[in-house]
């Protein structure tokens, strides 16, 4: 069993069980693919809330596993070669875990080429753009008296909506193929928008096949976990 104690995280959020890969986090929509995944492929693992105060992400010992400062990150105990490995940036962890499962990450070279191509949208896109209209109608951006960055960020949001809408059209019930972790990763960007109350700014109504495909996300019992985890306080 891998020893994590003298690891410089133990400090501040110390594991309870540390044969168990150590996610910290906060349930934001980046923070819960990664124990949405672990639920998902059925890793046994370890929560702590990693608020995001400076006080936290900023800390020494988180950067001592993230220098970027942000949520999520994870320790797997039983790495490459039974060595411990640290990890952060979301979509990097999830191809990880998918690897280590070999689970939802595809069959074929193909399928799996696919599903990152939509993790990397979702990473690229949808991520970034929901996150700054969120800035700019409901966050400290909205005090900003030019219309142009609101305008922007609300644009794309539309745009990267409607791609998402006419890829659901045919049918599919997950984005690429069999439920993945690109899945896993959209899911949670396309519940911002009731957050951020801009829902009726973007017509969501009009988006039939995203909001039946967020529908089918949310009832998945991991899902309902992960979304939760780890706890707020």
């Amino acid at each position: 069993m891998a020893d994590l104690s003298n690891h410089l995280i133990s400090r501040r959020w110390p594991a309870q069980h540390p044969e168990r890969i150590q996610l910290y986090s906060f349930p934001t929509p980046n923070g819960v693919k990664i124990s949405i995944a672990l639920e998902e492929m059925g890793l046994p693992y370890e929560a702590h809330t990693v608020t995001l105060a400076d006080a936290d992400v900023k800390s020494p010992e988180f950067l001592s596993v993230n220098p970027n400062n942000k949520i999520p990150a994870i320790i797997d105990p039983d790495g490459p070669d039974g060595t411990p490995l640290a990890l952060f940036e979301s979509g990097a962890i999830l191809i990880y875990l998918a690897e280590k499962t070999s689970k939802f990450l595809g069959s074929t070279a193909a399928e799996r080429a696919k599903i990152v191509q939509w993790l990397m949208w979702q990473m690229g896109g949808l991520g970034p753009m929901f996150g700054q209209m969120g800035h700019f109608h409901s966050g400290p951006g909205k005090e900003v008296k030019d219309p142009y960055p609101a305008k922007r960020y609300l644009d794309e949001a539309r745009r990267l909506m409607a791609v998402f809408e006419k890829h659901m059209s045919d049918g599919r019930d997950w984005v690429a193929g069999d439920y993945s972790i690109a899945d896993m990763a959209i899911g949670p960007w396309l519940r911002a928008p009731d957050f951020y109350g801009t829902q009726d700014l973007l017509a969501w109504d009009d988006h039939p096949n995203l909001k039946a495909y967020l529908e089918r996300f949310t009832a998945r019992p991991a899902v309902q976990v992960g979304l939760v985890t780890p706890a707020r306080d």
